[in-house]
């Protein structure tokens, strides 16, 4: 094939990808998405009101500003990131079935804090968010080297991996937690609350918001590494970079969720396939919607958490995990119906 030939290739296949982006990217301000910014708007006015004080009463706004507020804002953050995370990874990796829980991303966040626990007790915030990042990024590069290294038959193996990957990893991270002492601080990270989630304690969360603004900066190249390396590399895509890129972006928003809230199951999963069944599959036009499914997501379940058997609270993690495998179950099922669980 001529050097000729192949420009035309690229240069025809580039015009394809951005032309179909733009035709979806006009339909992302519908009414549909306006009623989804009511229901949000309306769900976060919920969770700012609902709780054992009186949100209007005489004296309670101090209480109010410093436990409500900081709580919804932790739950709009968290709940668009991991969402955001799980649409990256499954466009990355071409498969509907992975996020961050199901690909060990958090489990190597959980063993970063427990290594900053037991190696610097005294550690700021700050410095174990450093840590759990950082252990996060290089577990989501493990788990992407074994995916070149395995034969894929059925697009389960790749969340099987992920899967038997986190478990070694947080067997190795409970073993650490026993012999430090720390099992229930391990345990406390991993329920997924947002119980604790008061000022003073949520402001990291704000760095999730800069990694959601850069992921909409270069959210096409994204979709196009999504088509395949191949076809990365034929438009002129540089898949090695957007890899690394999207490998990073989802290992500062896990650490930093993991460091503050804790673990949210199945919320990478069940948002980014919710919205691709009725959107497709353009990052830039869904990432909004993926966003505002997410914060529904996971206020719906934070507030189911704090009703059902108040004022006690059930942590949102499993409240979402609960709904979460349901969900995967159905995926799972309506692959096998489709006939797509072969390679």
């Amino acid at each position: 094939m001529t050097n000729t030939l192949r420009q035309d290739i690229a240069y025809t296949s580039r015009n394809i990808v951005v032309d179909s982006a733009r035709t979806r990217r006009r339909s992302v301000w519908t009414p549909a998405f306006g009623l989804a910014i009511l229901i949000t708007l309306v769900l976060l006015g919920l969770s700012l009101t609902t709780g054992e004080f009186d949100v209007f009463g005489e004296g309670n706004f101090w209480m109010f500003s410093i436990t409500r507020i900081p709580r919804t804002v932790a739950l709009v953050l968290a709940g668009a990131s991991m969402a955001m995370c799980g649409v990256i990874m499954q466009l990355l990796t071409q498969n509907r079935f992975v996020e961050p829980t199901t690909t060990g991303t958090t489990e190597w966040a959980g063993l970063g804090l427990i290594l900053t626990m037991w190696l610097f007790p005294t550690a700021s915030l700050f410095a174990r968010m450093s840590v759990a990042t950082l252990m996060a990024f290089i577990g989501t590069m493990v788990f992407f080297l074994f995916l070149r290294r395995v034969s894929l038959k059925s697009s389960l193996i790749v969340p099987i991996i992920g899967i038997m990957l986190g478990a070694v990893v947080s067997s190795f991270t409970t073993y650490l937690a026993l012999m430090t002492d720390t099992l229930q601080s391990l345990g406390i990270w991993f329920q997924g609350s947002f119980t604790g989630v008061i000022s003073g304690r949520y402001e990291l969360m704000w760095i999730v918001l800069i990694v959601t603004f850069l992921v909409f900066l270069v959210a096409d190249q994204f979709t196009v590494a999504g088509l395949g390396k191949d076809m990365a590399v034929n438009v002129g895509l540089n898949y090695a970079l957007v890899l690394f890129m999207g490998t990073a972006m989802v290992a500062v928003a896990t650490g930093v969720t993991a460091t503050v809230v804790g673990t949210l199951p199945f919320l990478g999963l069940v948002v980014p396939n919710i919205v691709a069944l009725f959107r497709g599959d353009d990052l830039r036009s869904n990432l909004p919607w993926v966003c505002l499914v997410g914060i529904c997501t996971v206020t719906v379940c934070d507030l189911i958490g704090r009703v059902i058997i108040a004022p006690f609270e059930i942590p949102v993690a499993m409240v979402l995990g609960l709904v979460g495998g349901m969900v995967f179950i159905g995926l799972l099922l309506r692959q096998r119906r489709k006939g797509g669980l072969a390679a």
